[in-house]
């Protein structure tokens, strides 16, 4: 497996936030944790990134030992549920800020973000200040500023529940098709049932804390607490409802 958790455990004050979480995901795939607020994901994501220590456990990733890593050492990369775009910085710019950071040359630079940008499909949007982009633009280019710098594990916080529906699911596609284009090993957290299943190659469930792995799909669908059961008994009550 190429990320390897075991027995993450973490507390505030007397709250037991993480209970000895165990996960594996296999290299260019997909991880999608489905759970209510509150449940522990964000901690989970912002321990993997290291921006927080947990109290106990392991985490591997490409088989290195990474827990007491700082976060400029891990190769993994936290994206939030908002885009947190540089105010001042134009959308190619924030897009070139790890590059830069790193001392790119100026031909890689220009080179490498006038690829992301296209491939965003924002190949006009480069000189526009934040700002003056849609959500769905601003997202893309959190997007970009995170896979230009080739992370090896990328972790995403709802990242598109701010979006309206028709941006969402255009934010997902688009995600889809850069992930499998740039081999992208995720977790990608989530409160929708809809698209826990629609990101993930597998699904894992959170509540209070624990989190269930499931094997398939098909084992998340056939148990009666992943909710798919209720979800499925209330569209149905609905249709039959209507005249």
């Amino acid at each position: 497996m190429f990320l390897e958790v075991r027995g993450l455990t973490k507390t505030y004050g007397r709250r037991p936030v993480l209970a000895g979480i165990d996960l594996a995901v296999p290299r260019e795939k997909t991880f999608a944790i489905l759970g209510r607020s509150g449940c522990g994901k964000t901690t989970l994501l912002k321990i993997l990134a290291g921006l927080e220590e947990p109290d106990g456990g392991t985490i591997r990733l490409g088989g290195e030992e990474i827990t007491a890593l700082p976060p400029g050492r891990r190769r993994a990369l936290y994206l939030y549920q908002e885009p947190l775009l540089f105010p001042h910085l134009d959308a190619f710019e924030n897009v070139a800020f790890g590059l830069r950071l790193r001392g790119a040359p100026e031909t890689e630079v220009r080179h490498k973000v006038d690829a992301m940008l296209a491939e965003l499909d924002l190949p006009a949007e480069g000189r526009k200040m934040p700002h003056q982009l849609s959500g769905g633009e601003r997202q893309r280019v959190s997007f970009g500023r995170a896979l230009i710098v080739e992370p090896a594990l990328l972790l995403l916080d709802e990242p598109f529940s701010s979006l309206d529906g028709e941006t969402r699911t255009a934010m997902q596609q688009l995600f889809q098709r850069i992930a499998a284009a740039h081999s992208i090993t995720a977790l990608f957290v989530t409160h929708s049932l809809k698209e826990a299943l629609l990101m993930g190659d597998s699904i894992g469930l959170m509540r209070d804390g624990r989190l269930a792995a499931y094997t398939s799909k098909d084992e998340f669908l056939s148990d009666p607490e992943s909710g798919v059961g209720a979800e499925i008994a209330f569209w149905t009550t609905l249709q039959r409802s209507t005249p």
